[in-house]
């Protein structure tokens, strides 16, 4: 930096309160090296201060790859009201961390190397993600993917469409345990987690996606139908495996908010948890953008969605089992006419 233009960064500075040592933190912020600046879009969810704090800390692990969040552009949800009223917040908050705000999502892309669409509304993710999509940048997409089995699978063929791999997952991915079991060995698994409603969304997609992405770590791919019970305060979907297995999601609405499960392998039972917090899977998204190799396939991902839209049929159909199929073959068609 010209030694003008550090003098005038200085004045601003103390002109505004700040520190010398953190106006210093927040110049060495702006200047994160080249490749390595992520931008945000969405600040109404705790996901995107959570993941700038770590990034952005002074003493960040170097796990994270020197990689700093510079720009953020906070439009998200527009209508959810517990997502809405956190954007000025939250938008504070990382100002504080050294992160420009800019006003469309082409600016931000003008200003960043890599992208964490955090925006709470999966209803906004396929419109957002093509911006990102097309500009040819790596993508890191917060739950839900989307707020439908039709744009989750829109989002993954615009993906191949622009030769730009995606990554998207639930923390609950990396919960304690899951990296001690040989998925070989599983022959099935209770997971459990929240599974909050929010009208706007199909019911697992705003919050039982996370039990639901635990129960695929460790089942893996290959449902071949579900059967959902539902009342007020629960829902427990069972699903049929091809090769036999059975794995079941538990989603709560009251009493404590809790993540786990059990595995039950051919060599004993393992419990899951206690949940980790972001690190783990931030550290899977710095991966992934250094390498542009996502972890988790599009194949597993939109089996997931059709999982949690197959549990959606059956509480349409009481409780009546439906296959993972059915529902693909409607959505594929929705997207014909669309």
């Amino acid at each position: 930096m010209k030694h003008h233009n550090r003098r005038t960064f200085l004045k601003v500075a103390t002109a505004t309160g700040l520190s010398l040592s953190l106006a210093g933190e927040l110049q060495a912020l702006s200047k994160a090296e080249q490749g390595k600046r992520v931008g945000i879009i969405g600040l109404d969810t705790s996901h995107s201060t959570a993941f700038t704090k770590v990034l952005n800390a002074p003493d960040a692990s170097t796990d994270y790859g020197g990689y700093k969040v510079v720009a953020a552009y906070p439009q998200g949800s527009k209508d959810i009201e517990s997502s809405v009223k956190r954007i000025p917040g939250y938008t504070e908050e990382v100002k504080k961390l050294g992160v420009e705000i800019v006003g469309s999502i082409k600016e931000l892309l003008s200003k960043t190397d890599v992208i964490l669409l955090e925006t709470n509304d999966g209803r906004l993710h396929l419109e957002q993600a093509l911006e990102v999509l097309k500009a040819g940048k790596r993508m890191f997409i917060d739950k839900p993917v989307a707020a439908s089995l039709s744009d989750t699978i829109a989002i993954y063929e615009a993906a191949k469409k622009y030769n730009v791999p995606i990554f998207t997952t639930s923390s609950l991915r990396y919960i304690k345990g899951v990296q001690d079991i040989d998925k070989s060995q599983v022959l099935g698994a209770d997971t459990f987690s929240p599974a909050t409603l929010e009208k706007t969304h199909p019911d697992l997609f705003w919050y039982g996606v996370h039990g639901v992405e635990t129960l695929y770590t460790v089942m893996g791919l290959g449902c071949n139908s579900v059967v959902r019970v539902h009342t007020e305060n629960t829902d427990i979907v069972v699903g049929n495996w091809q090769d036999g297995r059975v794995g079941t999601f538990r989603g709560t609405r009251t009493g404590k908010h809790e993540y786990g499960g059990t595995v039950f392998t051919k060599n004993g039972n393992i419990v899951l948890g206690p949940y980790p917090g972001y690190e783990p899977l931030l550290v899977e998204i710095i991966k992934y953008f250094q390498t542009g190799k996502a972890p988790v396939s599009p194949e597993e991902t939109i089996e997931i969605f059709a999982f949690m839209e197959a549990a959606d049929e059956s509480k349409r159909q009481n409780g009546a089992s439906v296959t993972l199929a059915s529902v693909m073959e409607k959505a594929r068609k929705f997207q014909k006419r669309g």
